[in-house]
């Protein structure tokens, strides 16, 4: 959570801050503040709320500088206020931070005995009282960080400045991401290359328990134990127009349209007519996944409804063995791993703390190997895996996740074509799946065609409360996807069940006031379906089906709306019928007057546990 952007330059930092913070906002939006140091002075401006608060109480008193450190906020210690807000300051160290501190308590009662007095309730603040102790010891910015970062449980990244050390800012990481901006005669930090694109396409990550100086003459990084280190500089294919809106009203509208290419994007290269292409997975990817007997997946939100997918996928076509767990609960569970069994960890960001520590503590627990599913290719889960397929979705700046779903599918779907055709799948049926997803692009473009539907149906959920998503086979963690997102950007409380599961306790629910989500592909499961949908229309309640193009589903019965989709077959159907939903929980957003794009209490990249 939280966004951090830092720099040491020539020109006036302040708007460059503020620039990268708007980047940033996904990550977090309570709070939002800037500190500039210039001439031996710090002057700060903070305020509640989204940047543009800040902004406006900058704007009204702006100050000059050319070095800086500035964040936007997801309140973790401490309620969303000005107190709270970063950057905090304590004696000579002005300080922003992202993640948590887990032995800030004791630590901040031992500063309290020196005399600290803290004016919030942040771990943030206690870590700048640690750093002015460190300084009071005659030790330089960088060392007094690296004395202080020494002494730290939990997780951060954090930026830096002293007022004794003009043109400087230390930053560092641990279990939370930070980079390195390379400019021309300046220097950045920032939490993600979206806050620095409009400034540098040269990028360092920094590896976990790195330090670093930055200067506007020079970036280096230290290990932990205080030694130089050298990491490669990355020049990012992002560019500027990726994170603009565009002409679309939100960036999830923007990012709901993009998933066709996006898709196309993941599928380039890696699968042809003939079947999926070799190595896609990496160098050593062929002989590891050959030796695999099974599959335990983990990921969190969105991304643990992709591995639900793929359970299925895997299950049916490669005969495989699959569990897909979440990753906060799997961390704290002794799971049974069977022999050569593979872990594969999904996430958007790469960063993700959860899956992050679940993949750190499967290197304990004995699997064949480890296997990303990214969309960023210098994170952590990225490079910490044995094999990796990135999913080639862009930048997704809308809290609410879409296009990173479709694109999870469609690299899943590669893993699961991928076991199949090693664990013997038919060549008829194989080129038959290979072939559907080849199709996959074309049909997500299709399903967008609905919009205009889906735009009038939207109303008919304005004034609604809750909602009840149902599927089945692997339709379920679709109407799990829908009623997720349904319930982040519209607030109204949705839940999804299997629709077999209907009458064992969700039916008491259904009334004329509880409208009903169906997904209702063609298929072997279809006949059964129907039957859930009857006991609804039985109870008075309202359907929304969405049909197959191929399935008969009674489109005339009483508060009964069906809107025709066409799946473009078994195996890709779960992606296509995403589509409609996230229409739909668009739509209805925008008719509540919601923020869609930043939902309260909610934060794009999920960087604490």
């Amino acid at each position: 959570m939280c966004g951090i952007v830092a720099a040491a330059a020539q020109r006036d930092v302040a708007p460059l801050l503020i620039a990268g913070l708007k980047a940033l906002e996904y990550r977090g939006y309570d709070s939002a503040g800037l500190a500039v140091l210039a001439d031996g002075q710090v002057r700060r401006v903070r305020a509640k709320g989204k940047v543009r608060e800040m902004e406006a109480a900058y704007l009204a008193d702006p100050f000059p500088g050319g070095t800086g450190i500035a964040h936007t906020r997801w309140a973790t210690h401490g309620v969303p206020n000005e107190a709270n807000a970063h950057p905090h300051m304590v004696g000579r160290v002005t300080i922003v931070h992202n993640g948590i501190i887990e032995n800030y308590a004791a630590l901040r009662t031992e500063l309290q005995a020196k005399g600290y007095a803290f004016s919030s309730e942040t771990d943030t603040e206690v870590m700048a009282a640690l750093i002015d102790v460190n300084l009071s010891k005659g030790l330089s910015l960088r060392e007094a960080v690296l004395a202080t970062v020494r002494e730290l449980d939990g997780a951060y990244a954090i930026a830096v400045m002293s007022r004794d050390e003009p043109g400087r800012v230390v930053g560092a990481r641990r279990g939370a991401p930070l980079l390195v901006g390379v400019g021309i005669g300046e220097h950045f930090l920032g939490s993600d290359a979206q806050a620095l694109i409009q400034v540098t396409n040269k990028t360092i990550y920094l590896d976990e328990d790195d330090v670093v100086e930055i200067t506007r003459e020079r970036a280096q990084v230290y290990t932990l134990d205080g030694q130089p280190a050298a990491r490669d500089v990355h020049e990012s294919e992002l560019s500027a127009d990726a994170v603009e809106r565009g002409e679309y009203r939100h960036y999830m509208q923007k990012e709901i349209f993009e998933q066709p290419r996006a898709v196309a994007d993941t599928l380039e290269a890696r699968i042809h007519a003939h079947g999926v292409l070799p190595n896609i997975f990496g160098v050593d990817g062929e002989e590891l996944l050959a030796k695999v007997k099974g599959l335990h997946i983990v990921a969190c939100g969105t991304s643990y409804h992709a591995g639900l997918v793929a359970k299925y996928w895997i299950e049916d076509y490669a005969r495989l063995p699959v569990s897909v767990e979440v990753a906060s609960e799997y961390r704290y569970r002794e799971a049974v791993v069977p022999a050569d069994t593979l872990f594969v960890a999904i996430s958007q960001s790469g960063e993700t703390a959860d899956t992050l520590a679940a993949m750190r503590e499967s290197r304990r627990r004995g699997y064949l190997g480890t296997l990303a599913i990214c969309n960023v290719p210098e994170s952590s889960v990225v490079r910490e895996a044995d094999l990796k397929l990135m999913t080639r979705a862009g930048p997704e700046i809308g809290v609410a996740s879409t296009k990173a779903f479709t694109t999870q599918l469609s690299a899943l779907a590669l893993l699961a074509l991928h076991l199949a055709r090693q664990r013997g799948l038919e060549q008829a049926r194989y080129q038959d799946l290979c072939a559907q997803l080849l199709r996959l692009p074309r049909a997500i473009d299709e399903a967008l065609k609905l919009e205009p539907q889906i735009v009038a149906l939207a109303e008919r959920f304005v004034h609604r409360h809750h909602a009840l998503f149902l599927g089945r086979g692997a339709h379920y963690p679709v109407a799990l996807e829908g009623s997720l997102k349904l319930k982040e950007i519209s607030y109204i409380h949705a839940e999804a069940y299997p629709a077999g599961e209907l009458k064992h306790g969700p039916l008491a629910l259904v009334d004329e006031d509880m409208p009903v989500i169906a997904v209702a592909p063609n298929g072997p499961l279809l006949d059964k379906l129907k039957s859930n949908l009857q006991e609804v229309r039985a109870r008075g309640g309202e359907l929304v089906v969405f049909a197959d193009s191929a399935a008969h589903i009674d489109g005339n019965a009483a508060r009964g709306v069906v809107l025709r989709v066409d799946a473009g077959g078994e195996f890709i159907a779960p992606a296509v019928f995403t589509v409609p939903l996230q229409l739909l929980a668009y739509h209805v957003a925008v008719l509540r007057g919601t923020d869609v794009d930043q939902p309260r209490n909610l934060a794009k990249s999920v960087t604490v546990e």
